[in-house]
């Protein structure tokens, strides 16, 4: 008998590759929520990028950083360092500016704790997009 959430996950992926922009939002904020995003990263990365509708990108950062971890905020910055279109870069810039835990000291600490983690990332792209963001709060 299939696990319940590998179908689901295996549900998800499939709907990251529909032609409608909401059920790829859907699909999303669903694999945003997977306990190790690391199976799921390119398909991730494919629907922040997405190049037909910037509410897929919105709605997948969204959920990648509410999930508050390394790995979700990884996954945005390594997208926002190599987005080409214009309204998808402004898109992943906008939710990496408008993160709520910006909102709150004790919150924002937390995230430029992570930021300050990843400056030292194995990825250039995301060292770099890192030090960008920190950059920005002098």
């Amino acid at each position: 008998m299939e696990d319940f959430a590998e179908l689901g996950l295996r549900r998800s992926i499939a709907d990251a590759d529909s032609p409608a922009w909401h059920v790829r939002a859907a699909a999303g904020r669903r694999l945003a929520a997977a306990p190790r995003i690391e199976s799921v990263a390119g398909v991730l990365h494919r629907l922040l990028l997405d190049a037909e509708d910037t509410g897929v990108t919105s709605d997948t950062a969204a959920a990648l950083l509410a999930r508050r971890d390394l790995a979700g905020l990884r996954a945005v910055l390594a997208a926002r360092a190599v987005a080409s279109g214009e309204g998808t870069a402004d898109q992943l810039a906008a939710e990496l500016d408008c993160d709520p835990r910006w909102a709150t000291g004790e919150d924002g600490a937390e995230l430029i704790a992570q930021l300050r983690t990843l400056t030292s990332d194995t990825d250039p792209d995301v060292r770099n997009e890192a030090l960008l963001r920190l950059s920005h709060l002098r």
